[in-house]
């Protein structure tokens, strides 16, 4: 029996996400994202969660809403170039991260595979 993965909204799409919970976000910079399903997050007003995708946002767009209201308490990218949100909350000590080698370590089974990491700066082997 296959299982329907449609939904009828955003609402539904988003039923039992909680508080400090993970979040994997697709899309490849602004497209793509799912635009929808993070404005209802900002309106649930779902706080300290950890986001891992591509990119970060921008200010006004993406993530960068969900960084306005400091609801991601960590956030796990591979590009965040263009959102200065992002980088005032970097520069002031907030939980940021390199997604690529993170994303892998967690789906082996890693128990603490998150690092943080600067801004360009590349893990070492």
């Amino acid at each position: 029996m296959a299982i329907s993965k449609v939904v009828s909204g955003p609402q539904a799409a988003l039923d039992g996400v909680a508080d400090d919970m993970t979040l994997m976000l697709g899309g490849f910079g602004l497209c793509g994202i799912p635009e929808h399903c993070i404005a209802e997050l900002v309106r649930r007003g779902v706080r300290g969660v950890t986001c891992i995708s591509n990119n970060a946002g921008v200010d006004d767009f993406g993530l960068g809403l969900l960084l306005q209201q400091r609801q991601i308490r960590k956030m796990i990218s591979s590009y965040v170039g263009e959102n200065e949100e992002f980088e005032r909350q970097m520069l002031s000590g907030a939980h940021f991260g390199c997604s690529a080698r993170g994303a892998a370590r967690g789906a082996a089974g890693a128990e603490r595979w998150w690092r943080n990491v600067g801004s360009f700066q590349m893990e070492e082997e």
